[in-house]
Formats: C-alpha cells, structure tokens, sequence
C-alpha cells in the first residue's frame, strides 16, 4: 500500500530525525570506545549497545510506516540516473541500519558476553560463544560502521544539495512537511 504522498508524515519525519540523532552519536561512541582504554570504556559500552538496540527498534518501525504510507515522489526534473541513484542509497542505507546492531549484538555474544540493556535485561543469543566468529564480526561491525558513515555523508551532501541549491522541495518534505517548492 504504498501511496505517494507531497511530503513525509509527521510519524516518518520524527522516526528520520531521532534516528539521525542516535546514529551520529553512535557512530562517534563507538569510534570513541574502541580507541580508549579509560574508564569511560564501559559507560561508553553501556551505552552503546542499548542505543543499538533501539536503533534496530527505531530501524524495524519505520520500514513498516515507510511500506505502508510510502514516500513522496522525486521531483520530475530529476535525471532518472539520480532517482535510481538516491533509491539505491536509500535500499543500503536501511539495509545497513538493520544490519549494523545485529552484527553488533551476535559479535557480543560471540564473545562471550550477554547483551544487557538496562539492568537486569538480556536479549537473547543469536549465535553461541565463538573467537573466530567474534572475530570476524568484529571487523565486519568495523567495516561497515565507516561504510554508514560514508553513505550518511552523501546522504547529508545530497540533501544540503537539494535544500540549498536546487530548492526543489526535496529536503523540506523531511525537514518541514512542505514540498511545494517547484512542483
């Protein structure tokens, strides 16, 4: 049920910014806890992974409300290379907010480690206990925490873009639910 709409919900658009906010500051705690060897290593874990998790939480949800109210149409006097182009970018980045806090979580608990929440709250294992799984999942997380951070990059540059140059009621639709620049 994927009806075009003049700009995103309001559920769509706080869904985009929160998860932006978690992203940015998971990004930079996780380049931050695997570069110290300080105290604030395990505050930095502790918050890490539950962060993940929600993001994951966050991820899940707005997959279902971007299915089922869709997103508004690119503007017409986008080159059909550039719509692909921004679709393709879109596919990897929700594929990579799925798949960076399930490769984190299955690489802690290759470790070793239960994963904890808050307190008392485990989530369950995804795979058992393994080095050489931990390891690799290590460096997968690694991997494609630079990937996503590259692609929220472009992503940043392509909506500056559209907001500040072409005007053409790309970014505002997120920004502000307004998309009647141009169209």
């Amino acid at each position: 049920m994927n009806r075009p709409h003049l700009h995103f919900s309001p559920v769509q658009r706080w869904l985009h910014w929160s998860m932006a906010i978690a992203m940015l500051a998971m990004l930079f705690i996780g380049v931050i806890m695997v570069s110290t060897l300080s105290q604030a290593h395990s505050t930095l874990i502790a918050l890490h992974r539950p962060l993940g998790i929600a993001i994951l939480a966050l991820v899940v949800i707005r997959i279902g409300v971007r299915l089922g109210r869709g997103s508004p149409p690119l503007p017409g006097s986008l080159p059909s290379a550039q719509k692909r182009v921004a679709y393709a970018s879109h596919v990897l980045l929700y594929a990579l907010m799925l798949l960076m806090p399930l490769i984190g979580w299955a690489m802690v608990l290759a470790g070793g480690y239960p994963v904890t929440l808050f307190g008392a709250i485990h989530l369950p294992p995804l795979v058992p206990a393994d080095a050489r799984l931990f390891a690799l999942l290590r460096a997968l997380h690694s991997w494609l925490a630079f990937v996503l951070f590259a692609l929220v990059l472009v992503h940043l540059a392509a909506a500056l873009m559209h907001g500040l140059i072409k005007r053409d009621g790309v970014f505002s639709s997120m920004a502000r639910g307004d998309r009647s620049g141009g169209r």
